[in-house]
């Protein structure tokens, strides 16, 4: 009894010097930016390594499983001064965030390698890493279009079906739709470090980022100067020129960054349409085909300031500007347009001629305040101004011929509207991170918009010369909207179990006149949009996750506005002052297989689905385009990614997707239900050549099949693009030469045909082209940048 009391106690005090703890934490540069793949090395008293491994995406790492002792923290990574911190591991132990310090006398040897670009997964979002890559020599939209599960179509980037929110280096790009396209064309990627399409964004974006794109760019490590400067020469049915300078200066106290580029352009489009107009029991009353070819001439500045004042260890202060001035943009749009009776017999024709001149600026001013605290929170706040301006003058001018030409006759208009929208937002975040390794964030923000528009128009007398005033389609429209918000989210690692959850609340008040009908618009509504992220590791190489978030859509100041754009007299866009938002929840179950295979399955129910379709007047022969709330979408689908390397020399990424789109609403008393059956594939190659590979080329294809977007079915398409690279001039220069639509497969066709619509319209886009371009480094070509812009959601909604 006595040597079996012995052994008892033996066991349980091995037990407890055995007891295993995690230890945890957070790695930063100097700027708070987190520090990925950096190596964490824990050694024992002797200085033997016990165990390693690098930090995440999000700079974070955890050790589980270590035994009680005492320890030696090592933390390393090219360009930092090495850190050390020895501990005793008797409890969990959390390092909160720990600083790294910059090495200038190692970066001054760095001299980079073309690299290939890698993919990884995570619970909520999928990171593309092209930093040094062969794509990393194109403009940033060009990295876009090879991004995993990211479609840029018609200038319309999406995210499974989603307009995503574009953000640079966490900073929301303020820019409309057509805005963010001209300016990622116009930005190179050779300071780009990794492209996040977060699906399931956290509660600190705002409730209107349903899903979110941000691009990261390397930041500057040392002091000195640097630049670039890049020209690009691209032609497609007609030529276009880009060309532009970057340049960053940086000591121990300030970080300047100033980038100009000039962009001259002109883009055609030819668009076939067919309307079958009906008669009140659905059959055949009249046939129009038009052919339109429509010329788009521009002249482009993109301007972007970014200075940084480190008042102290702890303190930091920035002003940021950006700037698009477009004083030239011309539409020229030549319409031939032929109207059969319902035995396919001409009745008449007419010609169309709509020429259009735009003149508009979008100025944007952030002013950012960073305190950290010696408990490693971090307390920011950001003031944002944007004033926007736009200008257009229309003229169409119509002939009208018939058979007998006694009743032919000549229509013309003139039509001069202008909007001015200011945007002024402020908001306040703190972060803390717990000694446990998690992270606790809270935050408010608050919004103002203000829009006033006016449109006027006036029809000629093509025989008397003389001008009337159209009351009917001139008006005012002023626009008021006031978003306050707060939110607050969690993260936290339980041994295989990761949390990341938040709960944003959203309260919104619009004020909206249309004038001349003094139709008022006012919406008032406080919603919540919960988003939960939770991830399992089963084994070392098996995780699950889950997800889901909800958000909101608003629609842009631009679809609102009422005005009228006319194509030609009887095709035309217009806004709709009543439209609401809309509401979507999105539900993601996937599991993770090691590093090279991800595997999901997604659910998405949307309320007051928007969508911009053509509508047929079938009275008085109309075809209107207006944005609408149609009822609502549900769609669900499968997807599978995949990453792996070929040869040491060729690494493949390929994505596909198995999706339903269902619409359903009740549309001219009428109840229509309609889904359709897609599939979206990506298969990526890259490819490095010669012994020091310096010669690198990208192959991507893109397959969109036959799909459905608000009741209208879209026909499939195939996306090539084809890139080559070459490092020149001991790698301060780069060629490049970039080849689009190979195969001649991105136009496409859409089909409205429910109700009493039954219309199609055929596009030819201006997407075949051949593209070269070169870029050339001066100053200190080691060295990174810290380009970024900062910006805000609300002007993202400018127009569409």
């Amino acid at each position: 009894m006595k040597y079996f009391l012995y052994a008892l106690l033996f066991l349980s005090s091995s037990k407890i010097i055995a007891q295993e703890f995690t230890v945890s934490g957070t790695l930063l540069d100097e700027q708070s930016q987190t520090i990925p793949y950096a190596n964490i090395l824990i050694l024992n008293e002797s200085g033997a390594l016990v165990t390693g491994k690098t930090t995440a995406e999000d700079g974070s790492f955890i050790f589980t499983n270590v035994e009680a002792n005492n320890y030696t923290l090592s933390v390393s990574f090219m360009g930092f001064e090495t850190f050390t911190k020895e501990f005793k591991l008797s409890s969990n132990k959390s390092f909160g965030s720990i600083v790294l310090k910059e090495n200038s006398e190692t970066l001054d040897e760095v001299n980079l390698v073309s690299a290939k670009p890698t993919l990884n997964k995570e619970s909520d979002r999928l990171i593309f890493n092209v930093a040094n890559t062969a794509l990393s020599e194109g403009s940033l939209l060009e990295v876009l279009r090879n991004t995993p599960g990211v479609l840029i179509l018609n200038n319309a980037i999406t995210v499974k079906n989603t307009v995503p929110t574009v953000y640079i280096n966490d900073k929301k790009v303020n820019l409309s739709a057509t805005e963010i396209t001209q300016l990622l064309e116009n930005s190179p990627a050779n300071t780009i470090k990794k492209v996040e399409v977060i699906t399931n964004p956290p509660a600190k974006y705002d409730a209107e980022s349903g899903a979110v794109l941000n691009i990261v760019m390397t930041r500057n490590l040392i002091t000195g100067y640097r630049g670039n400067v890049y020209g690009n020469y691209t032609q497609g049915v007609f030529p276009r020129y880009n060309a532009g300078i970057n340049q960053f200066y940086k000591t121990n106290k300030i970080n300047v960054n100033l980038n100009y580029s000039f962009t001259q352009s002109k883009i055609n489009r030819e668009n076939d349409n067919s309307v079958n107009y009906l008669d009140n029991s659905g059959s055949l009353d009249e046939k129009w085909e038009t052919n339109n070819n429509r010329n788009t001439t521009s002249k482009t500045h993109n301007v972007n300031l970014n200075f940084d004042y480190f008042l102290d260890d702890s303190n930091t202060l920035s002003f940021s500007a950006n700037g698009l001035i477009v004083p030239f943009f011309d539409y020229n749009i030549h319409g031939q347009t032929l109207i059969f009776d319902n035995t396919n017999t001409p009745i008449y024709n007419f010609n169309s001629l709509n020429q259009s001149n735009d003149d508009k600026h979008n100025l944007g001013f952030n002013l950012d305040f960073v305190h950290r605290f010696k408990n490693h929170g971090k307390l920011t706040f950001n003031a944002h101004y944007t004033d926007y301006n736009y200008k257009r003058d229309q003229n169409v001018n119509s002939e009208y011929f018939f058979s007998n030409s006694v009743d032919n006759f000549n229509t013309s208009f003139n039509t001069v509207s202008h909007q001015a929208t200011n945007i002024k937002t402020s908001q306040i975040d703190y972060i803390l991170p717990g000694n446990d390794g998690s992270e606790f964030a809270i935050g408010v923000k608050s919004s103002n918009i203000n829009t006033d528009s006016d449109i006027t128009q006036f029809d000629n007398d093509t025989v008397t010369g003389n001008t009337i005033l159209n009351a009917e389609n001139s008006n005012i429209y002023d626009y008021e909207e006031s978003i306050f918000a707060a939110y607050t989210s969690y993260d936290k690692t339980w041994g295989k179990l990761n949390f990341r959850g938040g709960l944003r609340l959203e309260n919104t008040n619009i004020d909206g006149l249309s004038v001349s009908n003094n139709v008022e618009n006012m919406q008032n509504y406080l919603e919540l949009f919960p988003t939960l992220n939770l991830m399992y590791s089963l084994k070392d190489n098996l995780s699950l996750y889950t997800n889901y978030n909800r958000s909101i859509s608003r629609p842009s100041y631009q679809l609102l506005n009422p005005f009228n754009f006319f194509l030609n007299d009887n095709t035309v866009v217009t806004g709709n002052p009543n439209l609401l938002p809309s509401f979507t929840n999105h539900y993601i179950i996937g599991s993770q297989i090691g590093s090279r295979y991800t595997v999901e399955a997604y659910y998405k129910d949307i309320s007051n689905q928007i969508n911009e379709i053509p509508r047929q007047d079938n009275i008085n022969n109309l075809l209107i385009y207006s944005p609408t709330n149609i009822g609502n979408t549900i769609e669900f689908g499968f997807d599978f990614i995949t990453y792996f390397n070929i040869k040491d020399n060729w690494s493949v990424y390929f994505v596909t997707s198995l999706y339903n789109v269902q619409d359903e609403a009740f549309i001219d008393n009428q109840h229509i239900k309609i889904d359709q059956w897609s599939n979206y594939t990506m298969l990526n190659n890259n490819f490095s050549f010669l012994k020091d590979r310096s010669l690198n080329a990208n192959f991507t294809l893109t397959y969109v099949g036959k799909n459905q977007q608000g009741f209208q079915k879209v026909d499939s398409r195939l996306v090539s693009d084809l890139t080559f690279s070459k490092s020149v001039f001991k790698n301060k220069g780069t060629l490049s030469l970039a080849f689009a639509d190979l195969f001649n497969s991105q136009d496409f066709g859409v089909v409205s045909k429910f109700g009493n619509q039954n219309n199609r319209n055929y596009t030819n886009l201006d997407n075949r082209y051949v593209k070269l371009g070169f870029n050339y480094k001066f100053g200190n070509t080691t060295l990174k940048t810290n380009e970024r812009t900062k910006e805000l959601k609300e002007r993202s909604r400018l127009e569409k």
